[in-house]
């Protein structure tokens, strides 16, 4: 079964994460399930901000679709994921785009924070490969087989 926010059966997961080894690790762990048919990634909050809002270099709507699902990583270089997740969820165009924080704060300010700017669920990176196949592989079971999501509005 495949979401029905997504166009032509494609699922996109955008993930907001400047260290490249976690995301060549994302990757892997997400490609391990075998539900997500798209990967893309950002380096920073501008960079998602400028992907979400199909600003240049994201400006082609067809190449850089709305993403299924975002992860966003909180401690990033020019726009953190706090700022990011503000912008996002104040967005009348995106407030209701599902948000996932990934991030190795354990911090109940950072959670709390998180959740008062309207994250959809805050999880703190795992430490081995294993638990992070888990954790994307009942992300992306939530997300796009068990929850309704509303209808993409392009």
């Amino acid at each position: 079964m495949r979401t029905k926010t997504s166009k032509n059966n494609t699922i996109l997961i955008l993930i907001a994460e400047d260290d490249p080894e976690d995301r060549l690790l994302a990757k892997e762990a997400i490609d391990e399930n075998g539900l997500v048919s798209r990967v893309e990634f950002v380096e920073n909050g501008v960079q998602l901000m400028d992907y979400l809002f199909n600003r240049p270099p994201y400006n082609d709507k067809e190449k850089f679709p709305t993403p299924g699902l975002v992860i966003l990583d909180l401690n990033m270089p020019k726009k953190d994921g706090r700022e990011a997740l503000k912008e996002i969820k104040s967005s009348k165009l995106l407030k209701s785009l599902p948000v996932v924080v990934l991030s190795t704060s354990k911090a109940d300010e950072d959670i709390m924070q998180t959740y008062d700017l309207g994250v959809n669920s805050f999880i703190t990176k795992p430490v081995t490969f294993k638990a992070l196949v888990e954790i994307m592989n009942t992300l992306c079971h939530y997300w796009f087989e068990i929850v309704e999501l509303p209808a993409n509005h392009d």
